[in-house]
């Protein structure tokens, strides 16, 4: 399973710096004009986890895998990109592949720096691009929703269904509202509107990039994108796009003097990929053994069959059951052998629902 955050933002607000960071090279060229980035460059990273490596020790693996995310650098965005201004079609093309919005603001002022409006404003930035992606969702839905009221009305049952999700949806979008604030009101409503692919349907991320002497406590500008974030049920934080391109070239003892040194406890790229899996709902289980230790994906709310699938397909079409640790049993009782002996391996069938750190082990037959 693929998951996947797209970095968006105006030009030169330290996407691509950030991207670099992220996965640890230059795969990004960074560059200090618009259009830097032409095709979007992608790179999964292992998502953060010290559960795994505890795990790791106590059973021993030789080695350590950790799940992924992926993320995917964009093109910068300008107005009029809905018409197709600048990069704009390419834009909204490969944004509408992503899962999920990392949203990143220029929350720091320098002179070195051009901005597109010559001006440091977050907020504004911020209205640019939702504006953008809003009057595309917008466009599509004008087109779709008189089309699906047509059949609704002639007694086309699915599409009564669009006629009303995506009648909401479109209703939001005119008052200048994302389309994410639709709520379906049953499994059907949620199906479709789901296939929809609005843009402004994904959930979003705002990375406030503010200059290193503001990476602990953020500054002035990035206090007000977090107010509108909390306005909007949205989530956001600071990283110093700058302080984590420094860090990419240092060992690990390092690394840990300059974060306490800038005031840091981690680095923002840690909080990036966490946010970002927290984003899209996920959770980690995990399987161990002597050879190796492992971190995988599920969508919270998966069942069994559905993570032994996320192995190998063989596993799921042939499930039998998931012996079953909780992650804080396997710590406290020393492993698979004490958790087994003190009654806390559990055998759980088909309608199992995972847990957040479950150590599974399935049994299969194909």
């Amino acid at each position: 399973m693929g998951f996947r955050c797209g970095i968006v933002g105006l030009p030169n607000v330290g996407k691509s710096t950030l991207f670099n960071a992220l996965t640890e090279t230059q795969a990004a060229q960074a560059a200090n004009y618009p259009f830097c980035t032409i095709e979007p460059n992608v790179g999964n990273v292992g998502v953060p986890d010290p559960r795994l490596d505890e795990l790791a020790r106590i059973a021993g693996s030789q080695k350590i895998i950790p799940t992924q995310l992926g993320f995917v650098d964009i093109a910068g965005l300008v107005r009029g990109a809905s018409k197709g201004e600048g990069l704009g079609n390419q834009f909204l093309g490969n944004i509408r592949e992503v899962d999920a919005i990392v949203h990143v603001l220029r929350c720091f002022e320098n002179d070195d720096i051009q901005h597109v409006d010559n001006k440091i404003d977050p907020l504004s930035d911020a209205e640019t691009v939702e504006t953008e992606l809003m009057l595309s969702d917008l466009e599509s839905l004008e087109k779709r929703v008189p089309a699906a009221q047509k059949k609704a009305a002639q007694g086309d049952k699915e599409a009564k269904i669009i006629a009303s999700v995506l009648g909401q949806a479109l209703e939001l979008l005119r008052e200048g509202k994302p389309a994410r604030l639709t709520q379906p009101k049953d499994e059907e409503e949620a199906r479709v509107f789901q296939q929809a692919q609005l843009i402004t349907a994904k959930p979003v991320l705002y990375v406030c990039n503010v200059e290193e002497e503001s990476a602990a406590e953020g500054n002035a500008f990035s206090a007000r994108v977090f107010g509108k974030a909390q306005a909007e049920g949205a989530n956001a934080l600071i990283v110093s796009a700058a302080i984590e391109s420094e860090l990419v070239g240092m060992d690990l003892e390092e690394r840990l003097v300059f974060l306490e040194e800038m005031g840091l406890h981690e680095t923002g790229l840690a909080r990036v990929i966490r946010s970002g899996y927290e984003l899209l709902h996920l959770i980690t289980f995990f399987t161990v053994g002597p050879k190796e230790a492992r971190a995988w994906t599920v969508h919270k709310g998966a069942k069994a069959p559905d993570a032994a699938g996320e192995i190998h397909s063989d596993m799921q079409r042939g499930f039998i059951r998931a012996e079953t640790i909780a992650y804080d049993d396997y710590i406290a009782l020393g492993g698979e052998t004490g958790a087994k002996d003190a009654g806390k391996l559990r055998q759980e069938g088909k309608e199992y629902v995972v847990q957040d750190g479950d150590v599974l082990h399935f049994k299969f037959n194909v």
